[in-house]
């Protein structure tokens, strides 16, 4: 069967998908607004199937790869929810110390898809971890809408806390040569600007369409950005005049990409709204940074 993309679906209802991933719209008011875009033999239901995850056929790295170790810890967050838990991703031979990267999940949690981005570091030669966002609710559940209704549940001033301390747990394991980066996709690209703005040694952020911090607040960055935006995604893409412009008057290094035609998401392979030109080429430039900046 060929893989749909983003083309083979209506504008509108790729901004109504949109709109109901980041929960500006219920399940029903998707359904009801797609059907106005459905053809013969598509219900608004099918829609809404065909444009959500297939995390099996996506996966990049399998877990029982024998070049990598992955394992599920857990460390302490007394300024946070208490403990986090979340995948970590290493090496399974590592010739020396490492630099280590921060991976934060979309507003889902930890999915399939997170844990396979964590591995896919790994093979190049990093140590990734990952926390779950949703641990102090039961952890991610397997299902995506639930996931969704959990999130707004969650304290975010001390999920930013448990993330701020998994830089430093990652800063401080054994293994690691101390640098430390952080990648993050949507909700968590938001979450890697925050952390740029909060952690002064931080090794460089680069976040994939993700909200941006306040004016005020990018002129504490010190760490290094590398910002991929996608072109049709106006609603992120809103904020970024004004940040770009505040990170030339607080003389912040970065580059920010925009990638034409492409959607929010484009980076996520397990949904039509992938491009994998974009998506390749996005992540060899992460990688490419991470190389560049973590390493000793």
């Amino acid at each position: 069967m060929t893989r749909k993309t983003a083309k083979d679906f209506h504008p509108e209802v790729l901004k109504l998908f949109d709109q109901y991933v980041h929960g500006q719209t219920s399940r029903r008011g998707f359904l009801t607004g797609a059907a106005k875009y459905t053809v013969a033999g598509v219900t608004a239901a099918g829609l809404l199937d065909a444009l959500s995850p297939r995390f099996a056929e996506a996966q990049q790295v399998s877990p029982s790869d024998k070049t990598i170790k992955v394992s599920y810890e857990e460390f302490p967050s007394p300024n946070g929810t208490g403990k986090i838990r979340g995948y970590l991703a290493k090496p399974a031979k590592a010739k020396g110390k490492l630099p280590t990267v921060l991976v934060v999940h979309e507003n889902r949690g930890l999915n399939p898809h997170i844990e396979d981005i964590a591995r896919r570091l790994a093979k190049d030669n990093f140590i990734a971890f990952a926390p779950d966002a949703l641990f102090s609710l039961g952890g991610y559940p397997g299902d995506e809408e639930k996931a969704r209704e959990l999130f707004p549940k969650l304290d975010q001033s001390k999920i930013i806390e448990d993330f701020a301390t998994s830089v430093d747990v990652l800063k401080h394991l054994p293994g690691s040569n101390g640098k430390v980066g952080v990648v993050g996709f949507c909700y968590g690209g938001g979450v890697a600007n925050t952390l740029a703005t909060r952690i002064p040694d931080l090794g460089g952020a680069v976040p994939f369409y993700g909200r941006q911090p306040e004016e005020t607040e990018a002129a504490k960055i010190k760490a290094p950005l590398l910002i991929h935006y996608a072109g049709a995604d106006e609603r992120v893409n809103a904020g970024w005049p004004k940040y770009e412009a505040a990170l030339k008057t607080a003389g912040v290094k970065y580059e920010a990409f925009i990638y034409p035609d492409v959607q929010h998401g484009f980076n996520n392979d397990t949904t039509p709204r992938y491009d994998e030109k974009a998506a390749k080429l996005a992540w060899h430039r992460t990688v490419e940074f991470f190389n560049k900046n973590l390493r000793t």
